[in-house]
């Protein structure tokens, strides 16, 4: 049990106690109640007797007309916290974050090219997901994309760069497998 906030009379040697705020009683006042709305934080100690009349007859409402009460509500609804209309982008456009995997998409923004990316990815074969795999690229992928990727690679795996190595004459041919398979598909742009 918590006793933050709480003050015994027994081992509090600074502890006065409060007499009922009610003006025909003195008993002890026990029992707090905010003195009005305007000061919630502040409060009348009431014996338990006067404590009950007062809380019932207090309004918190009282003196407000109805377009008040409704704003009251509303404020209440949302902790008295600012709130805007959803989509309004009222806040910071991101600009601080770094996304090095592009899960928030190509720009880092919104995950539309990560959306895209998979209705691309979704309408493609296996063999054309595996051939833009084999040339480096990352979905959505244009058939330009293909087309300067392939001649970067074509240049490097080149048999007269690399004077007759094996591997990259194999990976050469995969790369021009990949780039035929995906320069003759109908799903890429």
């Amino acid at each position: 049990m918590s006793t933050t906030g709480s003050r015994d009379p027994d081992t509090d040697a600074d502890f006065t106690v409060r007499t009922c705020a009610h003006p025909d009683c003195n008993l002890v006042g026990e029992f707090r109640a905010p003195r009005s709305r305007d000061a919630l934080d502040s409060y009348y100690w009431f014996c338990l007797e006067h404590v009950r009349e007062y809380n019932a007859a207090w309004n918190y409402y009282a003196d407000m007309d109805d377009t008040a009460i409704e704003a009251e509500k509303r404020n209440d609804v949302v902790w008295r916290r600012p709130t805007w209309p959803l989509g309004t982008r009222t806040g910071n456009d991101g600009d601080e974050f770094a996304d090095p995997l592009r899960l928030l998409g190509r720009d880092g923004r919104d995950g539309t090219e990560t959306r895209a990316a998979d209705v691309q990815l979704q309408s493609l074969t296996p063999s054309e997901r595996e051939a833009i795999s084999v040339l480096g690229l990352v979905a959505p992928v244009t058939k330009a994309d293909v087309k300067v990727r392939y001649k970067i690679l074509a240049k490097m795996l080149h048999p007269d760069a690399n004077g007759g190595d094996k591997r990259a004459e194999d990976r050469l041919k995969s790369v021009n497998y990949a780039y035929t398979t995906l320069r003759d598909s109908e799903r890429l742009i």
